[in-house]
């Protein structure tokens, strides 16, 4: 490797990172396997005019595109160049009218997870809802059949198996948040924890 690639790389990873090749899975709870989509439903809730429920079908009808991205996880692995294809969260966004007050949001998904995060980062172009990763649908490990990504934050912000989106006018930590982890979460910082 010459020394341009050499700096390319140190300007893609974040301190304390290592690559990997794979892609490591780590969650709390069991993995979630859905058999019958037609119970599957998405909900956005909070500070918002009116609620909003979409199903599988129309969920997975929405536009979509496709994303380039690194991402970084707490547990110190960064994975460079993953492809996605995913929902813009802009697509979502179309069918919410927010009241003023919404700063923050939080993620919702199975099993009672949740995760935090303020409404600019939500809103980035860069975040989105992920439905493929690599050219291939998500397995359950990684979050089937809708996953959050936010790739500018360490990996645990991007939430598996995605349910929900609340909208809120003041933060409050999700759950690992809440044992012991950043509220924010920037690799770039090393904001793994709520004392760093």
């Amino acid at each position: 490797m010459s020394i341009d690639d050499t700096t390319k790389l140190q300007e893609r990873v974040p301190p304390g990172q290592r690559l990997t090749e794979g892609f490591p899975v780590l969650h709390h709870g069991d993995t979630i396997e859905y058999g019958d989509l037609s119970r599957w439903d998405f909900r956005v809730f909070g500070l918002v005019e009116e609620q909003v429920f979409l199903s599988y079908d129309e969920f997975m009808s929405l536009p979509r595109r496709e994303y380039t991205n690194d991402i970084h996880c707490v547990t110190t692995w960064s994975k460079l160049d993953n492809v996605w294809e995913g929902v813009p969260v802009s697509a979502v966004m179309e069918r919410v009218k927010l009241k003023l007050e919404a700063k923050y949001v939080m993620l919702h998904a199975e099993q009672g997870w949740t995760t935090n995060l303020p409404l600019e980062d939500f809103l980035r172009d860069t975040s989105f809802f992920g439905i493929k990763h690599n050219g291939e649908p998500l397995t359950p490990e990684h979050g089937f059949p809708v996953r959050m990504v936010v790739p500018h934050l360490y990996f645990w912000k991007s939430a598996k198996w995605l349910r929900g989106i609340e909208f809120m006018a003041k933060d409050k930590p999700g759950f690992w948040e809440r044992n012991g982890y950043s509220m924010y979460g920037d690799p770039w910082l090393s904001q793994r924890y709520d004392f760093d």
